[in-house]
């Protein structure tokens, strides 16, 4: 147990973080596991878009690093390109 003020300090606002983190992380694999399940390509673009909304907020606030947020978006495009393709052929 922490046996300073401040480390205390630490520790509660540690637990805060760690539960909002918690929720964002959430929100962003369920924006990126809704680009996969899409059918369509009209409907992985409407979900690729908010997909990258949601990797670009959590990527500013810290929660994951900018580069596994730049990572996913390029797999999530790569992913909504070929179901155009597919659509057309």
């Amino acid at each position: 147990m922490a046996h300073h003020k401040s480390a205390q300090k630490r520790i509660r606002i540690s637990k805060r973080r760690n539960f909002y983190n918690r929720g964002k992380k959430k929100a962003m694999r369920l924006a990126m596991r809704a680009v996969r399940e899409s059918k369509t390509y009209e409907e992985g673009a409407v979900n690729l878009k908010k997909a990258v909304s949601v990797l670009d907020r959590v990527s500013i606030h810290g929660v994951v690093h900018k580069n596994f947020a730049s990572n996913k978006k390029s797999k999530l495009a790569k992913f909504v390109n070929k179901l155009k393709a597919a659509q057309v052929a």
